[in-house]
């Protein structure tokens, strides 16, 4: 597998940091990022995130107004995901904007279409933890909003892509 598939499929390696223009979106839709539970110390430099989780998050209390990108991994993406959702739905949540790659086809992502979204265009290219851009990614990527402030949501990703 090249390098550019290792981002959409499971290469071990979740340290692929979004971009700040899409961050600090989410931010100010949100008006807080309080928590990150797929996370790092090194990841939480961009995100400036109040808590974090590097480990054991899925066992971890989820509160406030959520940043996830989720984990690249087959086996983790359907986890996170479903926790986030059911989080939500469980009227626990406040809000959350979820950054994932675009695999409406896959089980694990299905649960988030019931939510607005933003397809990204183009295409995002993710951020190593030297800081260099990761260039060549074969999937488009979608921002996931959950959260009571839609018509917020719409005009902040606006200019990113597609919102539905």
């Amino acid at each position: 597998m090249n390098n550019a598939q290792l981002i959409n499929q499971d290469s071990g390696n979740f340290e692929y940091y979004t971009p700040m223009e899409i961050v600090e979106a989410a931010r100010l839709v949100m008006g807080s990022i309080d928590l990150d539970p797929a996370s790092s110390a090194k990841a939480n430099e961009r995100i400036k995130a109040l808590k974090y989780y590097s480990e054991g998050a899925l066992e971890k209390p989820w509160f406030g107004n959520i940043w996830m990108n989720h984990p690249f991994s087959r086996i983790n993406n359907p986890l996170f995901v479903g926790k986030l959702v059911e989080w939500y739905e469980s009227m626990s949540g406040r809000q959350a904007c979820c950054i994932t790659f675009a695999a409406t086809s896959g089980k694990w992502f299905q649960p988030l279409l019931n939510y607005p979204q933003c397809f990204l265009s183009p295409r995002t290219n993710y951020y190593m933890p030297d800081g260099k851009k990761k260039r060549g990614v074969t999937k488009g990527s979608v921002v996931t909003y959950l959260g009571g402030n839609t018509e917020k949501f719409k005009e902040v990703f606006g200019r990113f892509g597609v919102v539905k």
